[in-house]
């Protein structure tokens, strides 16, 4: 019989509508299992088949949950402030609240054909005043526990989006939203002290089941580096140079210092130098160039400050040159340079400056290279040192500790520990976010909108293109602007920077399971019962951005007492792309809509339906890699879907009431259970999906027949995959509705096979092959293979027979 699948499929989307499934249950009732898409950007051109791959392995993880009995939260909402919303509203003419309104709308609408498990009672939007006031509260908390402070300070800025942004969202250099290359501008910003978390993000990587990719990721991210801190005074003065190394062993070939161009210590050691000006004006050209090529130089530059350090190691004087590469916000921002550093190397030898050699390789010719400094040579893991005399002639890896033991008890250096992560740039010079929720007063300072004022409402306007200026569009709003402080009653002006696009998602879901709250941001018995998250799924895309701020607000959250727990999600996984070919530049690329290879999913639903686009979605390959989107997959999927149907809705399938299916039937059916289980268990739904087309293949051959609560195991199992379908497949075999069956599990006893298959050889050749009962004796086995090599076997003496029991005989002639 020939699946209708547009009516089945319209006919149980209405029907979820009014009576949807899955919905979560009291806390409390039953074991919880927190399942949660990244929730997505509500764009103009709505779901992609890359929304659905995440959505569909969700999905499936939830419905097994929700039909072994588990409380299943599973929900959905909005990230629908910050710039990609703002700049798609620029475009159209529009305010961001009436394009977000409708790309929301339609995004359910499309979600409802995805025909997953969400409970849309939970659902949140963080453009919502009665959320964002939690997002405020949440920022107040950081403020007053001294997390938040503002800064006058280089950020990057991009002249596209005219708006600052943080390291995090600069990918080589260019702005990860738009791809126009930063600028190094000073604006005022409001910044987060997530550098005071940094080891603690750390040490919460080791407890989390995450790919471990993405943790090596945050781990790199992060930076953390030993080091040693080297002091040496500034001759002729009262000034103390700090320098910080991670690469110290071969710190006795240390011939000068660099300073980077932006240093504040600079005012005080140009102090009576005679070309203190001319350095000035090199140190700017540096920082201006530095911005005008993000950070990227083909050659190093410099400038000799005419000042010196005394070298306590060396015994020397060692100059002090302003130099490009060293940066002042890496280390103290001032570097011992050496012969063993490649950058080093090349700036020393493009100004004369002298250098010295204490670390060799073994090979002799370039033994000699390196001894006379033609060449660099920095490999500090295989490198022989030469000096000090303590540590001559050996490996400088092997004596790393030894070395900072050492530098230690000279009194030349100190331990320290840095990290690469930097405070967080939040504050966007952006209309359409939340409203930092601070005033600034001549008299009493910054001050916090007291809590009972919250939440500061975004104001309607009519303009809101952002000015370029360093300055939000709230700015110019002077009836919102002008306000009282809280503190002294006296005027003030609201901050006008608004939060950037991570604000909301950063804590979203500590919010679903009870998202209409007015006291309070969360309740603490709705947080012991379903936090952590128990399975998160999304992009590997946001492993630095939002998982990582993510983690941050919950680590200060936990800090301050209102959370119990201080990582937010246990289970990480993340899908892979979808790719597709692209004739304009003949290659299998990212979907793009400039690459013409965009797939739409609602022509793939109007064509072969959504249980189809889902079963291909799981098929197309591991769900953790990239994969390739073929058209052709989806006719086999529409196949697969018709041959089950039609399998299962015929009259001589079904037994009748009181019969019973024969036990190879039972046997194979369990045998389809256990590897669909423990497929999905592993997160393999691409070889589940193979178990059931396996089973599909063995029951029409062998035209098995079925009773009904065997088929309700198997329509059940397949509910997880192709829910419409699946429902109406009860509906009609079974009379049921998805909510009153179970999920099956195998039994053991049916697993155990009965018959073995026995490979007869002779002389190692495979010569027969027949079946006999399990743990047949060798006697049992050796008459039936006789038998069935007789004629191989001949005249010939058999002068030893091997035999692997359950498996193969061999007879040596």
């Amino acid at each position: 019989m020939h699946c209708d699948f547009k009516t089945i499929e319209k006919k149980w989307q209405q029907r979820w509508i009014q009576r949807p499934p899955g919905q979560t249950r009291p806390i409390g009732d039953g074991k919880k299992f927190y399942c949660l898409d990244m929730f997505p950007y509500p764009s103009g051109s709505g779901l992609h088949v890359g929304h659905w791959r995440g959505y569909v392995l969700s999905d499936v993880y939830a419905r097994i949950k929700w039909l072994s009995g588990y409380n299943v939260l599973h929900p959905m909402g909005w990230d629908a402030f910050g710039l990609p919303a703002e700049n798609d509203a620029i475009k159209k003419g529009i305010h961001p609240r009436v394009g977000t309104q409708a790309n929301i709308a339609n995004f359910k609408k499309q979600l409802a054909q995805v025909g997953a498990l969400y409970d849309w009672d939970k659902e949140l939007d963080t453009t919502d005043p009665h959320y964002y006031k939690w997002t405020q509260w949440i920022f107040l908390k950081m403020f007053k526990a001294g997390l938040a402070y503002q800064s006058d300070m280089p950020i990057n800025w991009c002249p596209s989006c005219l708006t600052g942004l943080a390291n995090e969202e600069v990918v080589n250099g260019v702005c990860e939203r738009c791809s126009t290359a930063i600028e190094q501008r000073c604006v005022r910003q409001w910044v987060l002290k997530i550098t005071e978390y940094a080891q603690k993000l750390l040490d919460g990587l080791e407890l989390l089941e995450w790919p471990e990719k993405v943790k090596l990721m945050q781990r790199n991210w992060i930076g953390k580096s030993e080091g040693l801190i080297f002091s040496a005074p500034v001759k002729d003065s009262s000034l103390i140079i700090e320098t910080y190394s991670t690469h110290f062993e071969a710190f006795a070939a240390d011939t000068f210092i660099a300073v980077a161009a932006d240093h504040p210590i600079l005012e005080q050691l140009l102090e009576g130098v005679d070309n203190r000006k001319e350095i000035e004006l090199f140190c700017k050209a540096i920082v201006a160039n530095r911005a005008f090529k993000n950070n990227v130089e083909k050659e190093p530059c410099g400038i000799f400050t005419g000042k010196y350090v005394k070298d306590p190691v060396s015994g020397h004087d060692l100059p002090i040159w302003v130099a490009s590469f060293a940066l002042a916000s890496y280390g103290t921002g001032m570097i011992r340079c050496s012969a063993h550093d490649d950058r080093d190397f090349a700036f020393a030898k493009k100004y004369n400056i002298r250098l010295k050699v204490v670390l060799l390789p073994e090979d002799p010719d370039m033994k000699e290279k390196v001894a006379n400094v033609e060449v660099c040579y920095a490999d500090t893991q295989n490198g022989i040192l030469t000096e000090p005399t303590l540590f001559a002639g050996k490996r400088a890896n092997s004596v790393r500790q030894e070395i900072i033991d050492y530098c230690v008890a000279q009194g030349y250096a100190k331990p320290k520990t840095t990290y690469k992560l930097r405070d967080w740039i939040f504050s966007r010079q952006r209309y359409w976010g939340e409203p930092i929720p601070l005033v600034h007063c001549d008299a009493c300072g910054v001050v916090p909108v007291p809590e009972n004022q919250l939440p500061v409402i975004l104001p309607e306007v009519e303009s809101y293109q952002p000015t370029g200026t360093g300055e939000s569009p709230l700015a110019s709003i002077s009836d919102w602007v002008n306000t009282e402080c809280p503190q002294c009653t006296g005027f003030a002006k609201r901050e006008t920077n608004t939060m950037p696009q991570w604000a909301g998602s950063c804590w979203y879901f500590l919010r679903y399971p009870n998202p209409n709250l007015d006291d309070k941001p969360f309740d603490a018995q709705d947080m012991h019962y379903w936090l952590p998250v128990d399975l998160y799924v999304g992009g590997v895309e946001h492993a630095i951005l939002h998982l990582l701020y993510a983690r941050f607000y919950v680590h200060v959250l936990y800090d301050l007492g209102y959370l119990l727990f201080n990582e937010p999600f246990s289970h990480l996984f993340n899908q892979g792309m979808v790719l597709k070919y692209s004739a304009k530049s003949g290659l299998v690329e990212k979907m793009s809509k400039s690459k013409d290879n965009v797939v739409n999913p609602q022509e793939i639903i109007d064509r072969y339906g959504s249980d189809a686009l889902r079963l291909y979605i799981l098929f197309m390959g591991p769900p953790e890699l990239d994969c390739e989107w073929q058209d052709a997959g989806l006719e086999g999927m529409r196949r697969f879907l018709n041959r089950l149907y039609g399998y299962l809705t015929d009259p001589h399938t079904i037994l009748g009431e009181n019969q019973t299916p024969e036990e190879p039937v039972i046997r194979r059916v369990h045998k389809f259970l256990k590897e669909f289980q423990e497929r999905i268990d592993s997160f393999k739904p691409n070889t589940a999906l193979s178990a059931f087309m396996e089973w599909l293949n063995d029951a029409t051959k062998q035209k098995m027949q079925l009773d009904r609560s065997t088929v309700e195991k198997i329509v059940t199992v397949l509910s997880t995959i192709a829910p419409h379908m699946a429902s109406e497949l009860l509906e009609i075999v079974c009379k049921k509705e998805i909510w009153q069956v179970d999920w099956p599990s195998f039994e053991a006893g049916y697993i155990q096979e009965e018959f073995a298959s026995i490979v007869v050889q002779i002389n190692g050749k495979m010569r027969a092959c027949f079946q006999c009962p399990l743990d047949a004796t060798e006697q049992e086995v050796q008459s039936i293979a006789h038998d069935s090599v007789r004629k191989w076997i001949g005249d010939k003496e058999v002068m030893q027979i091997v035999f692997v029991p359950n498996r193969l005989i061999n007879f040596v002639l």
